[in-house]
């Protein structure tokens, strides 16, 4: 009787498995941000005070839902390099740059806050661009160039309304 055992082919994508490892590595680390900011974007979307609270409680519905849809990409781009993508608190805190915020600060320190997160995140998919170029690895860099429009422009969205 033979015994075979089913073996999952191994992936053949053109990048090499240290490459694809590399840009896992990053692509981690841009999940861990992206999740920290979803979370603290969500956070302040329910416990936002103030004479801003409805335009800023929309403001950040509208961010927060736009981030959770974009950890699914990065998550399943993970996937697709053939690698598990983290999805614990305890491996988001050790990979992220982004630390939590204690307590509910006012509506402005909120938007402060926000605004270091968005640059943060912005930083974690600027800084895998060079991996990604030597693998020559394009539907990464289209999810990296995404994510930079998106952080970028609200960075500035936010920052806007820090202006006097």
């Amino acid at each position: 009787m033979s015994t075979k055992k089913n073996r999952t082919p191994a992936i053949d994508i053109g990048i090499s498995a240290g490459h694809r490892e590399k840009i896992v590595k990053g692509l981690s680390a841009l999940l861990a941000d992206s999740y920290t900011l979803y979370l603290m974007t969500h956070n302040f979307h329910w416990n936002v005070t103030g004479p801003q609270f409805n335009s800023l409680h929309a403001m950040f519905m509208a961010q927060y839902t736009e981030q959770w849809t974009a950890l699914d990409q990065i998550a399943e781009r993970i996937r697709s390099l053939g690698h598990p993508a983290p999805g614990t608190y305890k491996e988001f805190v050790k990979l992220a740059s982004i630390k939590e915020v204690e307590g509910v600060p006012k509506a402005t320190e909120m938007i402060r806050h926000l605004v270091t997160a968005q640059e943060a995140t912005a930083r974690t998919a600027r800084q895998l661009f060079p991996v990604v170029e030597a693998a020559s690895d394009q539907p990464t860099a289209d999810v990296l160039t995404q994510r930079l429009d998106v952080h970028e422009k609200t960075a500035w969205m936010l920052r806007s309304l820090l202006e006097d």
